[in-house]
């Protein structure tokens, strides 16, 4: 599904986000993506939407081959991909409901096909009720949840979630954690950049650990740290 070979990100400036990492990444997994601030892991989510471009390696995402692949086909490739920021990035003058069909009317979904998907993905993230209220009068938990249902909008195959617990207290990081879980449990792949040491240890799954922009672990069933 998604492959690296020998990846490398260099920055004008001469820094380096990410070296010589290589790995694969299959349909249905749920990966942690964790290591220091500044370690790289930004860069490494950022080129796999294709924000950002390799200096060296290939990246291959099913159909796509990112080395050969032209500006055009960008937008395709990331309507197979859900994204999920730890600010939410929510359109503060549209409701709940608007939020999340503007994913769907973006890709030219037909009106009949978005109206009951946006219910269905609001009722999955447990905010049906609150469909009509804009994102000022939600928690950050509820911003986040709406984020989520946008992202899941287009039934993507991969969801890139990065830091989405970032912001939220613990009762609140579980239940998106029960959220991203539930998404995983219908096959598609959840890749989660995340500090979060306590949701890494309680919940169990691949680890990929970049530190000084290098992977220097790949772990399955993972903690967060060698020293857990």
């Amino acid at each position: 599904m998604i492959s690296m070979d020998k990846v490398t990100k260099q920055y004008d400036n001469g820094v380096t986000g990410i070296r010589d990492v290589t790995l694969e990444i299959q349909q249905g997994e749920f990966v942690y993506i964790v290591g220091p601030s500044g370690a790289g892991k930004s860069t490494f989510i950022k080129m796999l939407y294709h924000q950002l471009t390799p200096s060296s390696g290939d990246i291959k995402f099913n159909k796509f081959d990112f080395a050969t692949m032209k500006p055009r086909e960008v937008p395709m490739l990331r309507r197979e991909m859900g994204i999920v920021f730890q600010d939410f990035k929510l359109l503060p003058r549209m409701t709940v409901f608007e939020n999340v069909a503007y994913a769907m009317q973006v890709v030219e979904k037909e009106d009949d096909e978005i109206k009951p998907r946006v219910l269905q993905v609001l009722k999955e993230v447990g905010l049906e009720h609150k469909l009509r209220r804009f994102p000022s009068e939600l928690s950050g938990g509820e911003q986040q949840r709406v984020a989520i249902a946008r992202a899941i909008a287009n039934k993507p195959t991969v969801l890139i979630a990065d830091e989405p617990t970032g912001n939220l207290d613990p009762e609140t990081s579980e239940g998106i954690m029960d959220i991203l879980e539930l998404i995983n449990s219908q096959d598609t792949t959840v890749i989660m950049a995340t500090h979060n040491r306590d949701v890494v240890n309680s919940r169990q799954h691949r680890v990929l650990e970049i530190a000084g922009g290098e992977l220097v672990r790949d772990e399955e069933e993972g903690s967060y740290g060698i020293e857990d």
